[in-house]
């Protein structure tokens, strides 16, 4: 996701995705104007800049003739002298210097006629001929200064002209323009060559700012389109790029981001608080994640996460960005965020659906395996899974067949084809013998992407029965003689047989029917009996309390207790009838959730001990803390009562009676343990059973229906637990309930009806 240092300055502007768009139009308008204007300020300055040169080439042009006269003035008066001072040797001469600089130098006589002169003047001539149409020169001399004249040649010149001695004749200095301007015309050269240069360089660097703004113009305008483009992909594609500044805390958005979200486009960046504002709370915090990729030194970022749109459902995003560094040195996460809303849907779906696919094959009551196209494992069920003796680790969707059954405890030795129908490419049924002798017969059918789904069912009890078939027919065949024989005799054992076999039906459908005409006479008769016991001991509770006044005799007292606690002591023993009826009819079923087995069993010894402190009995507690597990409180409560109820019972006075918890594996174990007298060894799997006591308890007059453990060992089992008792006549018994801590199959589910153990 890195980018060029020209499309990074883009991407790290101070303004958002979304206005990019506007501000690169703005920017290509004002380049053009800027173009513009400038040609225009630059001609201005030419134009302005040429008017100012000439100005000041006139006045240097003035002041050069100026200084030019001024010396050619001092320059006649030097040669004046100078010839003077030799006319008076004899002949005047003119001075070596005469000559220099382009000066011009001629002596005439008294008459005007010249005499002699420096090249290249006519020495022949007259100086008023000399000196062109100007007389006032001649006429006036030192008078009339240094006067601009036009020569006789017609060219123009500075000349003066100064008389010598008196009657000896004039001296004319001339300094031709070309002369006096020489320097003046390379200096003006010299600058019109510089303003010449500094014009030339200045169109010159007009021209390429032109074209270098024009090409920047066509390269903003290919990047606003390639802007769009982009836009336009993005919005198509459902995602947004991102620019997240993490050391300024901004995040710069495309205006398809903002389109994905139901936003309006932001002039703006983002901060980190308004991007947190948006986030699903549950999908953790993305900028410490953010922080967390740069502490560690990671350079990319992968991460699912919901955005709140701006209707105020949420948004499955998925951003994809690379840690890079800016020209500032700071750090930047740049990189796009795609919406996958339909992704986690689908795929959601496809999980449901797969669960439930999945609970189907489940639910199947033949095993059940699916294989693709290559002979890989696609799902199974427990059956399968158990009819080969597998590991569920070792049938993980993917596995190759071979690999699974090079696993299986239960091997395939045999198989045989069964079908009455041709074996076709498609689907065929065949009986397979296992290493450890059980037959299956399994149905195979080719599926549409060529794998192809087995169904077994264990017939191994029919093949022994098909085996003691032919055993018997063969039997049979070998002792036809002796059949054929004893046929009669046969034939009235066969009737003897089928008359057993009708009494047996009919004395087998008796036993059935008084067992359920038990059950319900248990079940009417318990609350019938029920319905006056709770009047009578209501009434008796009435009389105890005197309520209505006092009853006389003290001995009146003393049977209201008697009927109390003979009413209580019926009404517990019918309640017990009541529910190992309801036990036995299979009507009991379990409110399951979670149960505090510590608090169950503290609770529980509460109960019991004023009971112990009357028959001081020293009752203990020790049960660890936390021990939880999934059940019926009710019933593990009454379970645990039914255990200590027993321990006090069968224990003397002095006797100990402790309780006990603890987690052992997947379960939970309560331990009762007493000193009482014991139990004979060979009562004990007794114990459990409907009104089954030891022989000791009936001889010492211990109540009791014998209906307590028998409705523990049911709730536990229903629980999927277990009842264990050990006991030694003398020295004491040990109870043992183990709840297992998850529900097990064999647990009915509390969706049924719910009734209640009290």
């Amino acid at each position: 996701m890195a980018r060029g240092r020209a499309a990074n300055t883009t991407t790290c502007a101070d303004s958002s995705w979304s206005a990019a768009g506007s501000t690169s139009i703005g920017r290509a308008i004002a380049q053009q104007l800027s173009a513009r204007r400038a040609t225009v300020a630059l001609g201005a300055c030419a134009l302005a800049l040429g008017a100012l040169l000439l100005l000041l080439a006139e006045a240097a042009h003035e002041r050069t003739l100026i200084e030019a006269a001024q010396e050619l003035e001092i320059f006649a008066r030097a040669v004046s002298r100078d010839v003077e001072a030799s006319a008076r040797g004899g002949a005047a001469t003119l001075p070596d210097y005469a000559a220099t600089r382009g000066r011009r130098v001629a002596v005439a006589d008294a008459s005007g006629r010249i005499v002699a002169a420096t090249a290249p003047l006519d020495a022949s001539g007259a100086l008023a001929g000399l000196l062109g149409a100007e007389q006032i020169l001649t006429e006036f001399a030192d008078k009339a200064g240094v006067m601009r004249v036009t020569l006789a040649d017609g060219r123009k010149a500075l000349a003066t002209v100064r008389n010598l001695a008196p009657a000896a004749g004039q001296v004319a200095a001339i300094l031709p323009y070309d002369a006096a301007l020489a320097d003046w015309r390379w200096s003006v050269a010299r600058n019109a060559a510089l303003a010449g240069a500094a014009a030339l360089a200045t169109t010159l660097g007009l021209v390429a700012w032109r074209r270098q703004a024009r090409r920047a113009a066509l390269a903003e305008r290919a990047q606003i389109d390639l802007r769009r483009r982009v836009d336009a992909a993005l919005g198509s594609g459902r995602c947004g790029l991102w620019d997240w500044d993490i050391a300024r805390g901004r995040i710069h958005w495309s205006q398809s981001m903002f389109a994905l979200l139901g936003l309006d486009p932001q002039p703006r960046s983002l901060s980190f608080g308004e991007l947190k504002t948006r986030l699903h709370p549950q999908d953790g915090d993305l900028i410490a994640i953010v922080e967390t990729i740069v502490a560690s030194g990671s350079r990319g970022m992968d991460h699912e996460f919901r955005i709140r749109t701006a209707r105020g459902d949420f948004l499955w995003l998925r951003a994809c960005a690379e840690l890079i560094d800016d020209a500032q040195g700071g750090k930047r996460l740049v990189g796009v965020a795609v919406d996958i809303s339909e992704q986690r849907a689908l795929a959601e779906g496809a999980a449901t659906a797969d669960m439930r696919l999945r609970d189907a094959i489940e639910t199947i009551s033949e095993a059940f395996v699916l294989w693709d196209a290559h002979n890989r494992l696609v799902a199974c069920n427990s059956k399968f899974l158990a009819l080969h003796g597998l590991a569920a680790e070792a049938a993980a969707p993917g596995a190759s067949y071979a690999r699974i059954m090079a696993s299986a405890s239960a091997a395939l030795a045999e198989t045989q084809i069964v079908s009455d129908e041709a074996v076709t490419a498609s689907e065929r049924t065949y009986e397979a013998r296992l290493a450890d002798g059980r037959w299956l017969q399994i149905s195979e059918r080719r599926t549409k992407d060529g794998g192809y789904v087995s169904v077994g069912a264990d017939i191994t009890t029919l093949k022994r029965n098909q085996e003691k078939l032919i055993d018997s027919e063969r039997r049979l065949t070998a002792s036809v003689a002796d059949l054929l024989k004893s046929r009669q005799t046969l034939e009235a054992q066969a009737q003897q047989l089928a008359t057993l076999a009708e009494q047996y039906h009919l004395q087998k459908g008796e036993a059935e029917a008084a067992y359920q005409a038990k059950s319900e006479f248990l079940a009417n008769m318990s609350h019938e009996l029920r319905t006056p016991l709770n009047a009578i001991i209501g009434f008796s509770e009435m009389m105890q309390a005197q309520v209505f006044g006092e009853l006389g005799s003290t001995k009146y007292v003393e049977y209201c207790n008697h009927i109390h606690q003979g009413g209580r002591y019926l009404l517990d023993v019918l309640t017990d009838i009541l529910d190992m009826s309801r036990l036995e009819a299979g009507r009991v079923r379990l409110d399951q959730r979670e149960v505090d087995v510590s608090g169950a069993v503290r609770a529980t010894v509460e109960r019991y001990r004023d009971s112990a402190e009357t028959k001081r009995v020293e009752i203990s507690v020790d049960a660890c803390d936390g021990l939880r597990c999934y059940g019926d409180h009710d019933a593990i409560v009454k379970s645990i009562g039914v255990l200590v109820s027993n321990s006090l019972k069968f224990t003397t006075a002095g006797g100990a009676v402790r309780v006990r918890a603890r987690r052992l594996a997947r379960s939970v174990a309560i331990f009762v343990e007493d000193d009482g007298c014991g139990i004979e060894k060979a009562a004990i799997p007794k114990l459990g059973r409907p009104f089954e006591q030891p022989t000791a308890v009936i001889e010492n007059g211990m109540k009791g229906s014998g209906l307590g453990l028998a409705i523990a060992r049911s709730l536990i089992a229903l629980h999927g637990g277990a009842l264990r008792i050990r006991s030694h006549v003398g020295i004491g018994t040990i109870a043992m309930l183990r709840i297992p801590v998850r529900p097990t199959t064999r647990v009915i589910s509390a969706q049924g009806a719910r009734t209640s153990l009290h």
